[in-house]
């Protein structure tokens, strides 16, 4: 039963020693990633919804979070989906058009045409 309960630990902890190195590595890409402004076009936006149990006091308590992506095309018909600022999501329209700024998966703006 011991052998178990290392084997489980192990795995747990070597899950987020791997979810740790992935966001360090891709945020390193994107550092070393060109900043680029190309045309695009806002094709669809979605949401991402969490939610957190945590138990405090003796109580439950439920807090959500929310992710924003939308998804621009650019010219040559490649399509990319990037995580923007709720303060960008919500002015951001589907079918709209203009100048997207981005440094390797990191959203950086959207000017409209």
């Amino acid at each position: 039963m011991v052998f178990m309960f290392y084997i489980v630990f192990f795995l747990v902890i070597g899950v987020f020693v791997v979810t740790f190195v992935k966001g360090i590595s891709q945020w390193n890409k994107n550092n070393n990633s060109p900043r680029l402004s190309v045309d695009a076009t806002v094709v669809t936006k979605r949401t991402q919804v969490r939610h957190h149990h945590h138990n405090h006091d003796g109580h439950m308590h439920t807090t959500h979070s929310t992710s924003y992506y939308v998804t621009f095309q650019v010219a040559s018909g490649d399509r990319m989906e990037l995580h923007v600022p709720a303060t960008e999501y919500g002015m951001l329209v589907e079918g709209d058009y203009g100048i997207l700024s981005f440094q390797g998966t990191r959203y950086l703006g959207f000017e409209r045409k």
